[in-house]
């Protein structure tokens, strides 16, 4: 049997299950957080409506920055099933903290790894090579393509 020092539990032991209860002599709780289905229910249509943005937002011819709009709705919906669905809102701090952190030095990757991306703009090559762009004007004449 587990002593005090040693015992998982927080002072609170109105969710564990009795020492011996299940014949091992371990102190497991027997639910986690019991989330209400109407805040599940909730998040669950917040998502579909941000993934109903993400195609939108494909649609909409703002340049360069439309990768950004992209990363930030994509950020926003692995948070909130992080939150809610992972169940980090009512966890410990530490996990909150790790889950940020990891979201934080993703998006601090990404920026250096985009801090140079002109640097080659003169090595890229722009538009379609000609057999692309005479098949896809025969085939698919409303595609966007580079050039025409």
């Amino acid at each position: 049997m587990a002593s005090p020092a040693h015992s998982h539990s927080h002072g609170d032991d109105r969710h564990h299950a009795p020492a011996g209860g299940h014949g091992h002599g371990d102190d497991h709780p027997l639910v986690g957080h019991l989330v209400p289905m109407s805040t599940l229910i909730g998040t669950a249509v917040v998502l579909l409506a941000l993934t109903f943005f993400t195609v939108a937002a494909r649609w909409l011819d703002v340049g360069e920055f439309n990768i950004v709009i992209a990363l930030a709705i994509a950020t926003v919906k692995a948070t909130l099933v992080g939150l809610y669905f992972m169940h980090l809102r009512w966890d410990r701090p530490f996990n909150v903290l790790t889950f940020v952190g990891s979201v934080a030095f993703v998006g601090l990757f990404m920026g250096f790894a985009l801090i140079d991306v002109h640097a080659y703009e003169l090595e890229r090559d722009t538009g379609n090579p000609i057999g692309v762009v005479t098949v896809l004007e025969q085939t698919a004449p409303a595609a966007p393509i580079a050039t025409r």
